[in-house]
């Protein structure tokens, strides 16, 4: 058998793999994340402020909500949850992004799981109205049919009507710029990214496979995204 460093000899994502891909978010990263990323690179290097993946959060957020990859949680923090007392869990395989994100929102004692999202989670009897994936997809290995094992993971956990919702810097865009494209292929080269195919064409796809309602809208190199789970509606 042989083994592509990427993953296992089947194509699937190792764990060190996974890992690489998190191995960015440690401390002192979390800590200048907020202006660095969310601020800096966002607004003027992908050219996607985040007011826009805020009023995302505005729009699709649940009552019940489930986080995948929260980072530093300040979209948790920031948005306007349709109730005062929201039911949240937060998944993620780096424990210090989990206690990071829950010091944070604290007022809202959310739960925390760790686990590798690309595999079957195992959250209980939770039943979700809204999950996020804010900048995730691109930090996940393999091409984008591939990542979109992180919708099955969650579909056993989806409420009827649920909303699934995030953003992803798109590697295969001809919007890039010869910054945004230089930053792109040197997160590559580093395993913090791995979205050097993804197409929003290919991501549209994938969700219709799977859910109703798609949205695809884009702003810079970002494509912001969010489905329906139909459910029990036929």
């Amino acid at each position: 058998m042989e083994f592509d460093e990427s993953g296992s000899h089947d194509g699937t994502p190792t764990e060190a793999r996974l890992r690489a891909g998190i191995e960015p978010y440690h401390r002192r990263m979390l800590a200048v994340y907020d202006w660095l990323v969310l601020g800096l690179v966002c607004r003027w290097v992908w050219r996607c402020p985040r007011s826009k993946m805020l009023a995302q959060y505005n729009s699709h957020v649940g009552a019940r909500h489930l986080d995948l990859g929260p980072g530093t949680g300040w979209f948790l923090d920031e948005c306007r949850f349709p109730t005062a007392n929201p039911a949240i869990t937060l998944v993620d395989l780096s424990d210090g992004v989990l206690a990071g994100t829950a010091r944070r929102i604290s007022r809202y004692r959310p739960v925390t799981r760790t686990a590798n999202v690309l595999e079957p989670l195992d959250l209980g009897a939770v039943q979700f109205d809204s999950v996020g994936m804010n900048f995730l997809l691109h930090c996940l290995p393999g091409p984008l049919d591939r990542k979109a094992a992180v919708f099955d993971s969650v579909i056993p956990y989806l409420a009827d009507n649920a909303r699934i919702f995030g953003s992803t810097v798109l590697g295969a865009d001809e919007r890039h710029t010869a910054v945004s494209r230089a930053l792109q292929r040197r997160l590559n080269r580093a395993d913090s990214f791995s979205n050097e195919t993804d197409r929003a064409e290919d991501l549209a796809r994938a969700l219709a496979a799977r859910f109703t309602e798609v949205e695809i809208s884009r702003s810079g190199v970002v494509c912001l995204f969010a489905a329906r789970y139909p459910g029990g509606v036929s």
